[in-house]
């Protein structure tokens, strides 16, 4: 049976004229330590493992979950998939998927997703592919074009996010957004 996936567009604006200390205070603005936290507590009660290959996050998603105390009874693994190589022969993501639809693309992120999951034995799989900038863009593919897929037990949901700022704000935006998107995912699993 061929896995399902759907594929959500989703803009972000992550400009903010506020000073960073009011954004810090304002609900949600947080570096995304108290999501992970959530994401681990939902993890816990429904049982679901966990394995994660990112991109262009560069594995602050990783890092946000391996704050969190406890993670280990749920998050199997997480690698950094950067180049193509690493995709294909890490994740088994067919070359010709790259070729036809490019790196940056909701086929791609599908196929992180899935492949890191079937390769450390995880219920669910997140993956996340973009382009961080400040080079990189095109006008197809613009910098601050992310794709998020979320997989859990044969179906997958992908996400296109488009963000706004610095390389480093990107990547951070990408990585409170994956998640989000892990949340919403894993919370609607019974």
């Amino acid at each position: 049976m061929k896995p399902q996936t759907a594929v959500r567009k989703a803009h972000s604006t992550t400009r903010s004229r506020a000073p960073a200390a009011s954004r810090a205070k304002r609900p949600g603005a947080g570096d995304g330590r108290a999501l992970a936290r959530r994401v681990y507590a939902v993890l816990e009660v429904k049982r679901i493992s966990l394995a994660i290959a990112e991109s262009c996050s560069g594995g602050l998603v990783c890092d946000l979950l391996t704050d969190v105390p406890g993670i280990s009874r749920r998050f199997l693994e997480g690698i950094v998939c950067y180049g193509n190589g690493s995709k294909t022969d890490r994740l088994g993501v067919p070359v010709k998927l790259i070729e036809r639809h490019g790196a940056v693309s909701g086929e791609v992120a599908s196929a992180m997703a899935a492949g890191v999951a079937r390769t450390a034995g995880a219920d669910a799989g997140l993956g996340a592919t973009g382009v961080a900038g400040p080079s990189g863009g095109s006008p197809g593919k613009p910098v601050g074009l992310v794709f998020i897929a979320a997989y859990l037990r044969g179906v997958t949901r992908v996400r296109r996010y488009l963000f706004h700022g610095s390389r480093r704000r990107i990547k951070i935006s990408a990585a409170r957004a994956a998640l989000q998107m892990l949340l919403a995912r894993i919370a609607r699993e019974p």
